[in-house]
C-alpha cells in the first residue's frame, strides 16, 4: 500500500470514536477532568450562598481572577480559532491534520471564559438584564457597561464558532454513522444520524457545504478580531492611566496567539501519541505547527520591546504607571511571562524538541502559562498607579479564585476528553480530499 493511499485510508480515525473502551489512562484522565468540574461546582455554589467577598479583590484593585482568567481563556479560543479560520481560507494542507481539534479547543475556552463574566456580577441569576428584552418599567441595560460588551462578544462567540465546527463535521458525522450501521451499532447510528442532516454526499451536497464552509470561516475572522479588540477595549475605555492605550488592543490580540498555538500544539502531541494518529497528525504537521508557535512568540517579543520604548515617551502619568507594573510589585509576573512567551518557544528551533511530543507538551503548556502571566501583571499591576494614592493592600487572589480557575481547566479538559471520545479528531472528508487532489497531475 502506498503511503497516499494509507493517509486516505480514514477507517482507523473513525474506530476511535467507535471503540467500546479507550482503556484505563483514558478513564484516569476522565476522573480526574470530572473531579475538576466537580471543585468548579463547589465554588460556583460557595460564590452564589456567600459573595463576592470570597474573592481577594479590593479598592482599587476591583478587579482580580475574575477579568483575569476571562481574558486569559477568550485569548486561547481566538487564536485556536484563528489559526482554523486562515488554514480553511489559505486551503493549506496543515488544516486536515489540526482543524478539528483547533475548532473544538476553541469552543471549550469560550465556555471556561463564558462563567466569569456572569459570576462576577454578584447576582448571577440576573444576568438576563443585560439582554434587551421588553421590560415593563423600560429599564434597558446600560450599552456603555463593558458587562453588556462581554455578553454580546461572548455570544456572537459562540454562536459563529459553533457553526464553523459544525458546519466542517457534517460529512464525518454521516461516515460515523454509516460506519456505525455496518457494525451493528444502531443506536449509535441514529445518534451521529440526527447531527448528520441526512447527509448522502450527493454533489449537491458537497457543493452546498463547500460554499457555506468557507463562508462562515469569512464571518468568522472579522469577529474574532472584534471580540479580542473589545476584551482590550474593556481596558483602554477607562480612565486608569496604564490602560488608557490605544496600544491595548495590539497588545492583547497578539499576545494572545501564542496562547492559543500553545494549546493547540500541545493537544497535537497528545492526540497523536495517545490516540496512534502518527500517519494523519504527521511529523512534517508538528514540525510547522512548532515553527509557527516559535515565529508567532518573536512577534511579541518585539511588541513586548516595542512597549517599553515608548512607556519613556508618554505623559507622566501614564509613563509612571506603566514603569510601576514593568518593575513595580508585579514586575516579575510580567517579565517571567514574557520570558515563557519569547524565549521559551526559541526551543521549538532545534529538530530535536520539534519531534519530541513531551518537549511540544510542556513548551505549548509554558506559552500558555506565561500568557496568563501577562495577564495578572496587566490587570493587577495595571492599577497599581491610579491618579490618587493607592490605599490598602496589594491584590492576592484567594483559596476559592484558585478553586474556581482549576475547576474551570477542568472543564476544557472534560469536554476535549469527551470530543475525543464521540467525534474523529482529524478531518476525515479533507484528508480523502486533499489526496485525491494530490494524485491529479
Amino acid at each position: 500500500m502506498s503511503a497516499a493511499a494509507d493517509v486516505s485510508d480514514t477507517r482507523p480515525v473513525a474506530d476511535v470514536p467507535l471503540k467500546g473502551q479507550f482503556g484505563w489512562r483514558f478513564a484516569l484522565s476522565l476522573g480526574a477532568a470530572a473531579a475538576g468540574v466537580l471543585l468548579l461546582a463547589y465554588a460556583v455554589a460557595a460564590l452564589l450562598i456567600r459573595g463576592t467577598y470570597l474573592w481577594g479583590t479590593n479598592i482599587p484593585f476591583v478587579w482580580g481572577f475574575d477579568l483575569i482568567n476571562y481574558v486569559w481563556w477568550i485569548g486561547i479560543a481566538n487564536a485556536a480559532s484563528l489559526f482554523a479560520v486562515i488554514l480553511v481560507l489559505r486551503r493549506h494542507g496543515l488544516r486536515t491534520a489540526v482543524n478539528r481539534f483547533a475548532e473544538a479547543a476553541a469552543l471549550a475556552a469560550v465556555a471556561a471564559a463564558a462563567l466569569y463574566p456572569i459570576l462576577h456580577l454578584g447576582r448571577p441569576w440576573l444576568f438576563y438584564w443585560v439582554l434587551p428584552y421588553p421590560a415593563t418599567y423600560q429599564v434597558w441595560p446600560q450599552f456603555r457597561s463593558t458587562l453588556v460588551w462581554d455578553f454580546w462578544g461572548i455570544m456572537s462567540h459562540v454562536v459563529v464558532t459553533s457553526l464553523f465546527w459544525y458546519t466542517g463535521l457534517i460529512p464525518d458525522l454521516a461516515t460515523m454513522r454509516d460506519r456505525a450501521a455496518a457494525r451493528g451499532k444502531g443506536l449509535v447510528a441514529r445518534f451521529y444520524g440526527v447531527f448528520a442532516l441526512g447527509w448522502r454526499g450527493s454533489v449537491q451536497h458537497w457543493a452546498r457545504h463547500q460554499a457555506a464552509y468557507r463562508l462562515v470561516a469569512a464571518l468568522v475572522l472579522p469577529m474574532l478580531v472584534s471580540a479580542q479588540t473589545i476584551v482590550a477595549l474593556e481596558f483602554a475605555t477607562t480612565l486608569v492611566p496604564d490602560w488608557h492605550q490605544a496600544r491595548l488592543p495590539l497588545h492583547v490580540v497578539i499576545t494572545g496567539i501564542p496562547s492559543g498555538l500553545g494549546v493547540v500544539l500541545a493537544l497535537a502531541a497528545l492526540l497523536r501519541s495517545g490516540l496512534g494518529l502518527s500517519r494523519w497528525i504527521d511529523e512534517a504537521d508538528m514540525d510547522l505547527l512548532a515553527k509557527l508557535m516559535a515565529a508567532a512568540s518573536l512577534g511579541c517579543g518585539y511588541l513586548y520591546a516595542e512597549e517599553l520604548l515608548t512607556a519613556t515617551l508618554e505623559d507622566p502619568a501614564t509613563r509612571d504607571a506603566t514603569l510601576a507594573r514593568l518593575f513595580g510589585p508585579y514586575g516579575l509576573l510580567h517579565w517571567g511571562g514574557a520570558a515563557l512567551i519569547v524565549l521559551l518557544p526559541q526551543l521549538l528551533w532545534l529538530p530535536v524538541l520539534r519531534h519530541s511530543a513531551p518537549a511540544a507538551v510542556a513548551i505549548g503548556l509554558g506559552a500558555a502559562a506565561g500568557v496568563w502571566l501577562d495577564r495578572f501583571a496587566l490587570v493587577a499591576g495595571g492599577l497599581l498607579r491610579d491618579h490618587l494614592p493607592r490605599i490598602g493592600p496589594l491584590y492576592a487572589p484567594s483559596i476559592p479564585e484558585w478553586t474556581l480557575l482549576l475547576g474551570t481547566v477542568g472543564l476544557f479538559a472534560l469536554l476535549m476528553l469527551l470530543f475525543a471520545r464521540l467525534i474523529p479528531v482529524v478531518s476525515m472528508f479533507e484528508t480523502r480530499h486533499e489526496e485525491s487532489e494530490a494524485e491529479v497531475p
